[in-house]
């Protein structure tokens, strides 16, 4: 049996999250790419994502980089959660705007993991700036066998 492409395996588990999530589909979150420590992922805001300054909702923002942070640690297809975050708020956002969390691998040791993750608009102004410590809890996400 051949073993899978590192990189085919992080996008074949970020899909399976994303379709086992009920977050993800109703915030309109879309993959853009997915690779072994990394993920890329998108959402448009609507209306009902807004705070009452009309500006995107900081747990909206804090949403979609756990996500890409969440799609980055488990790309190896090993049960990871978040263990701790933090996030920098440097511009707000508005309804329509696109927002872009790129998520990548900084350091990764044992069962522990380090994931920086920057939110961007579509044309690439900085929102925020998060960065996300992993543990891995063990046990696949998928199963290989069945054909990622």
């Amino acid at each position: 049996m051949t073993r899978t492409d590192p990189d085919q395996l992080a996008t074949s588990v970020a899909h399976a999250m994303l379709a086992a999530e009920g977050t993800g589909p109703a915030w309109g979150i879309e993959i853009e790419e997915a690779r072994e420590g990394y993920s890329r992922l998108r959402m448009e805001l609507r209306a009902d994502m807004l705070n009452g300054h009309g500006s995107a909702h900081g747990g909206m923002v804090f949403a979609l980089a756990d996500t890409a942070f969440a799609y980055a640690c488990n790309s190896r297809n090993v049960r990871t959660v978040g263990a701790q975050a933090t996030m920098v708020f440097l511009d707000g956002a508005k309804e329509g705007e696109v927002l872009i969390a790129e998520a990548q691998e900084a350091a990764l040791v044992g069962r522990s993991g380090v994931y920086n993750v920057s939110v961007r608009t579509e044309d690439g102004r900085a929102v925020a700036e998060f960065q996300g410590f992993s543990r891995t809890v063990g046990g696949p996400f998928i199963d290989e066998r069945e054909g990622v």
